[in-house]
């Protein structure tokens, strides 16, 4: 299968990254993941506009300096954290893989302001979608940065009823 990636000079990637057989070894080895996007950071250039963590896979919106370079940031991300993290894992001599990644990542190019939005909203909803975490209690995401900014309020996906419309008459 030949896989066509699409570059777009200044865009913003969202991309999508998943552990082998979705195995939960990412916050338990968050630092080895943070050490491998630091390293990321030192050698290409690029800016992360949201991102969450989770235990099996990880979103992010980035933007590279050079849009033919997230290929690589990716591959470097992956194998970083491979290095670093020492799992066991065995590595396929063809294709220079470790087994502890899925072989491919998603990816999709922003092609405006909303799709963005949309973007970035998914990205923090992620903890509510697969752990029914409220994004603020969610410890590796973005989600909090953007509070900061006055992007979200706090609570924003917190359905824990603070608003007392569970107990609302509608009839």
């Amino acid at each position: 299968m030949n896989y066509k990636r699409i570059f777009i000079e200044n865009s913003l990637v969202f991309i999508t990254v998943v552990t082998k057989n979705r195995e939960n070894i990412l916050i338990d080895n968050i630092s080895f993941l943070r050490k491998a996007f630091k390293l990321a950071k030192e050698k290409y250039r690029f800016e992360i506009i949201a991102i969450i963590i989770n235990p099996n896979h990880f979103h992010m919106i980035m933007r590279p300096e050079d849009i033919k370079e997230y290929p690589k940031i990716i591959g470097f991300i992956k194998s970083s954290f491979t290095k670093l993290s020492k799992i066991k894992h065995t590595l396929n001599i063809t294709t220079r893989e470790a087994n502890i990644w899925q072989r491919r990542y998603w990816e999709h190019t922003i092609i405006n302001e909303n799709d963005l939005h949309r973007h970035i909203d998914y990205i923090h909803f992620n903890s509510m979608k697969h752990y029914s975490i409220p994004p603020k209690e969610w410890k590796y995401s973005t989600f909090k940065k953007y509070v900061n900014k006055g992007v979200y309020e706090l609570d924003w996906c917190n359905f824990d009823n603070k608003y007392g419309i569970n107990e609302m008459n509608l009839e």
